[in-house]
């Protein structure tokens, strides 16, 4: 890469933040709603599911952390929608830019703003009781994990904003990857569910992801559901990033 490539993506950035910090409605799905969640499970459902020794803010943290990122990436395509349909594409391409810039810009932007919203989501878990014996390097990993997670998820909003035809359809594409983490482990043990649901629970991307999450916070030994995890996130980012350069090139041919 050049380094017109990071100097565009970063003037491109900028705008992109801007949009964010004038958009009440981005604020409160990303930052406010996984709060309420945070708040609702653990002060009304809490009491009635068990966890064993484990409190049930630290069982449900890594839940509500993938439910934010979801929710966030649902904006990344909303955005890019709208900016292939004002023309700003157009005019971005007639300038001396790097073309893929316009793209990394978008996916850089829903890096910095998600990892916002994860750090408000731990402070709030933070004050009504989350406690942590996770040694810096298990912290690293976690936020690692986490960004590696939005980074494959927001390439598949790049796809959803470069090839729907409303607004709407843009962002409704990020519903099933809201609920997915309800019928994972984020939220009760696989152990309670039903025989077909907990086999489907059990073998999708979000449980070993917060398997790994929870074991880390934990401070236990992590389990190979860490490959698993790094094993989705990695294919889901290659296949995503891959599809969704080809659409754009089309786009722009």
């Amino acid at each position: 890469m050049s380094t017109h490539f990071f100097s565009d993506t970063a003037v491109l950035l900028g705008r992109s933040m801007r949009h964010i910090t004038r958009s009440v409605d981005t604020i409160i799905t990303t930052a406010v709603t996984p709060v309420a969640l945070l708040l609702l499970f653990v002060f009304v459902f809490g009491g009635a599911i068990d966890t064993g020794s484990e409190s049930y803010v630290n069982y449900l943290l890594p839940g509500i952390m993938l439910i934010a990122i979801a929710s966030g990436i649902a904006y990344t395509a909303a955005r890019l929608f709208n900016d292939m349909q004002s023309g700003i594409f157009e005019r971005f391409h007639s300038m001396p830019i790097t073309r893929s810039s316009v793209l990394w810009a978008h996916v850089v932007t829903s890096l910095f703003a998600n990892a916002l919203s994860l750090v408000l989501i731990v402070l709030v878990a933070l004050a009504i009781g989350f406690r942590t014996s996770a040694s810096v390097g298990a912290w690293l990993a976690v936020v690692g994990i986490l960004m590696l997670f939005t980074l494959a998820l927001t390439w598949l909003a790049v796809i959803a904003g470069l090839s729907a035809k409303t607004i709407d359809g843009a962002s409704a594409f990020s519903y099933p990857l809201i609920f997915l983490p309800f019928i994972s482990s984020a939220f009760v043990p696989t152990e309670t569910m039903p025989g077909p649901v907990r086999a489907f629970a059990e073998n999708q991307p979000v449980t070993s992801i917060v398997n790994t999450i929870q074991d880390l916070f934990a401070g236990r030994a992590v389990s190979g559901d860490i490959w698993i995890a790094l094993a989705w996130c990695v294919g889901i980012l290659v296949v995503a990033y891959g599809f969704a350069m080809m659409v754009y090139r089309r786009k722009i041919a």
